[in-house]
């Protein structure tokens, strides 16, 4: 049991060092040559949203943690997952990677119909367009004290 425990914490410790002198190489140069692997690599890292490394890893991470909620809407039928499941499943599908769902055990048409569940959910909660202004004669009326003026 001691040993595990030794070895845990030689691992956390080598990815702490890891995760500190990574951090100090991408801030070693500012302007690097746009073509080249690193300036890929950082774009990818920093793209805020859109679907880069950092943003892909973390919606996979949001969705190791709603296996709960997808594997009861396949299973039991249920037609609800939460907005973050729905949202680490828009980002992974539309921006990171759609096989990453056949990687952790779903298949494919599976990823399709969580895909198509989301994609609705989003239209469905977004908001009506406001109603254009009317171009009647009421338009110029204004209220003045307790009365309506035309």
């Amino acid at each position: 049991m001691a040993l595990f425990q030794n070895q845990s914490l030689l691992l956390a410790f080598m990815l702490l060092l890891s995760l500190t002198f990574g951090r100090e190489l991408l801030q070693s140069n500012p302007n690097p040559n746009p073509n080249s692997l690193e300036a890929r690599l950082i774009s990818g890292l920093t793209s805020n949203g859109s679907g880069g490394l950092s943003d892909c890893w973390n919606a996979m991470m949001e969705l190791r943690s709603c296996t709960n909620e997808i594997v009861l809407f396949f299973l039991n039928g249920e037609s609800y997952l939460s907005i973050p499941c729905c949202r680490a499943i828009r980002l992974i599908t539309h921006k990171c990677w759609p096989s990453m769902f056949v990687s952790i055990g779903f298949t494919a048409q599976e990823g399709d119909i969580l895909r198509g569940y989301c994609d609705a959910e989003a239209a469905a909660a977004s908001p009506p367009p406001s109603p254009a202004p009317s171009s009647s004669a009421d338009s110029r009326a204004m209220v003045v004290g307790d009365e309506l003026m035309v």
